[in-house]
């Protein structure tokens, strides 16, 4: 094992399939000799060249529009936006070409790109650069998201989604570039679609990803004190979703708790609100709750984005309601 940063994981992953297949190429805004807006491509313009890692004009709909191209062409575009509030700009390009032009065409044109997309708040961006907006991505059909939560997840997959021949949304949060895990020295590509259990526990599940997998895992340590026995769940794979995990914990506990960093109203957390509601409704003891962030643009304030967004403390009380 090693240990390697969040930001470093993501880079080893695309590093590695860059090495392996000369069809993978990185373009963006600043990706080359700047190294990325947050210094995930580092280093990779001086080793694989900038016919490979490319700098972009600022224009997020060139940015999607040119990956959609090159995949329907035969390469492996990984296109970076610099925030996924950026990524408005270049959703024509997203929602009517990549993510239908496999079914258009019936199958004959491949769409093999990455979409990295820099999401979320804590790192005092304001408003048009904190927004978490899976929701919008969850919506389109076509359309693979993910959202890893650690180093080894964010190589493994990214491993995976450069293959994958559909269009794959690789959220990242910024808060979390760099925290550091461990990494298998041999990384190894992990299946969309796979939910991980990251802690078992018998009495509530919650259900998450991202950056509140940590706060989760906090808010069930500190309720193992008063006696309460916390499964958490991260999800990883935001669509394709793991129902199987989550019926398996729902069956278990048959309490629910969803957590996202997202504004609440009409986020990814809803839907699976819904899926646990339609499918597993007999397993439940009670009502399925959730955790957001309040229905406001993020504060450029600390104090005020602290307040907005949800931590610890919102899933500790989520939870006592319950059990």
């Amino acid at each position: 094992m090693r240990t390697l940063t969040y930001a470093e994981g993501i880079r080893e992953g695309m590093r590695i399939k860059m090495l392996e297949d000369p069809n993978v190429l990185i373009f963006g805004e600043d990706v080359g000799q700047f190294g990325g807006c947050f210094g995930v491509t580092a280093g990779m313009v001086d080793e694989f060249t900038d016919k490979r890692v490319i700098d972009t004009p600022i224009s997020e709909g060139v940015i999607i529009g040119a990956a959609v191209g090159a995949a329907a062409a035969g390469l492996k575009p990984i296109a970076e936006l610099m925030f996924v509030d950026f990524l408005t700009v270049g959703m024509d390009q997203l929602v009517n070409q990549a993510a239908k032009m496999r079914y258009m065409f019936g199958g004959k044109v491949s769409m093999p790109m990455v979409v990295r997309l820099p999401s979320g708040g804590g790192v005092r961006a304001a408003a048009q650069h904190s927004q978490s907006l899976e929701s919008w991505l969850t919506h389109v059909p076509g359309l693979k998201v993910i959202y890893p939560s650690n180093a080894a997840d964010a190589a493994g997959m990214m491993l995976t989604a450069i293959e994958d021949d559909n269009p794959v949304m690789y959220l990242e949060n910024k808060s979390m570039y760099a925290m550091k895990g461990e990494v298998p020295d041999t990384i190894v590509p992990i299946p969309l679609g796979k939910a991980a259990v990251k802690r078992e526990g018998s009495q509530v599940t919650v259900i998450t990803y991202g950056k509140q997998v940590y706060d989760a895992l906090s808010a069930a340590e500190t309720l193992s004190k008063d006696g309460v026995d916390v499964e958490v769940i991260d999800l990883r794979s935001l669509y394709p979703l793991d129902k199987e995990t989550i019926k398996t914990s729902v069956e278990k506990t048959g309490k629910v708790v969803l957590v996202s960093e997202e504004v609440k109203r009409g986020g990814f957390i809803g839907e699976i609100a819904a899926v646990i509601a339609e499918e597993f409704f007999f397993s439940l003891d009670a009502p399925i709750l959730r955790v957001g962030a309040l229905n406001t643009p993020i504060p450029f304030s600390p104090g005020l984005e602290d307040y907005v967004l949800p931590d610890q403390l919102d899933i500790v009380h989520a939870i006592k309601k319950i059990v």
